[in-house]
């Protein structure tokens, strides 16, 4: 297991791997921020709301039981008014 700190604690991850591969669940604390991806991810909501934009698209939202497909190779940004609790799934 990995504790990650970003953006001076703004976002932090503990990173796992199980059965389904490599993982990270997380906190994001109110505010914008912006993240590059190596790989495919799948972002699941688990508590809050999420703001997201991905590269070419508009702003959209997932709520708590909500999940959205980042792509490899791009920068994305996130917007969060409350902290927001996330797992990530690495493809």
């Amino acid at each position: 297991m990995k504790h990650n700190v970003y953006f001076e604690g703004g976002v932090q991850s503990l990173g796992f791997e199980d059965a389904a591969g490599k993982a990270s669940v997380g906190v994001i604390d109110p505010g914008g921020y912006s993240f590059g991806t190596s790989c495919e991810e799948l972002m699941s909501v688990v508590s809050g709301a999420l703001d997201y934009r991905l590269p070419g698209s508009d702003w959209a939202v997932a709520s708590a039981g909500q999940a959205f497909t980042v792509p490899a190779g791009v920068t994305f940004e996130v917007r969060a008014s409350v902290p927001v609790a996330y797992l990530c799934r690495y493809r």
